[in-house]
């Protein structure tokens, strides 16, 4: 599992992605957030709903880190789909408000956790055990994740590299523990090699960002290169 430190730099890597996706959000209307996103079945609003309930959520984890006592991400995954369905159609105005004021809010915590805290052990709802400091790295990974799939003109090459790796690390770090993935070794198109699952298999190369939306379950991976037929990813998350 990826984990990030407590520091300065992983601090302004947070505020980096969310001044980002705030600027990619200036000018929406109520039509332009009704319409379809990246994601099936969800609006650009499902997205930024999802996105405003995140944030206290993961301060609930960051909270349990700092008392000790135990507080769940989400009562349960019908509670979460129903706050962001709520969310969803209300006005864009209202949404990005939410947005920039609950990256704020999220900010101000992680930046204010007690030191001994991040050394605690909590259970995001994905089930596994870590520590805050993976906290950072789930954030990072929503704010640049979500920012491509509102469908705003934001790539994965649009991320900047260094966060981009960290967020490929994570999803490779998934794929390596996950049960069903098929052998396979990933590369650039310089050769050096990014991540291998198993023994043997395809090789595939390509760009960074592309292999990135290829593991996230964002892209066919038109845009690789394959030795045998590109092999099907369980999905992600």
């Amino acid at each position: 599992m990826k984990e990030i430190p407590p520091t300065t730099a992983s601090f302004e890597q947070l505020t980096a992605a969310a001044d980002r996706l705030l600027a990619g959000l200036a000018g929406l209307d109520d039509q332009a957030v009704a319409e379809p996103s990246h994601l099936p079945g969800w609006t650009r609003g499902h997205v930024l709903s999802h996105l405003v309930c995140q944030a206290p959520a993961l301060e609930r984890l960051l909270e349990w880190a700092r008392t000790g006592v135990e507080t769940p991400q989400y009562v349960s995954r019908e509670a979460r789909d129903a706050e962001i369905e709520a969310g969803a159609r209300r006005p864009a105005a209202a949404l990005m408000a939410d947005v920039r004021a609950s990256a704020a809010h999220f900010q101000r915590t992680v930046e204010r956790l007690p030191a001994p805290a991040w050394r605690a052990t909590v259970r995001p709802f994905t089930g596994e055990l870590c520590t805050p400091q993976r906290i950072l790295v789930i954030r990072l990974r929503e704010l640049e994740l979500h920012h491509v799939d509102l469908d705003l003109g934001y790539g994965f090459a649009d991320i900047p590299e260094s966060a981009r790796q960290i967020i490929l690390d994570d999803v490779l770090g998934y794929y390596a523990a996950a049960e069903g993935v098929p052998d396979c070794t990933l590369g650039d198109r310089e050769g050096a090699l990014l991540g291998r699952f198993g023994t043997g298999g395809p090789v595939v190369s390509g760009e960074p960002a592309d292999i990135l939306a290829w593991l996230a379950g964002r892209s066919t991976g038109a845009a690789l290169e394959s030795t045998a037929e590109l092999p099907a990813l369980p999905a992600w998350l």
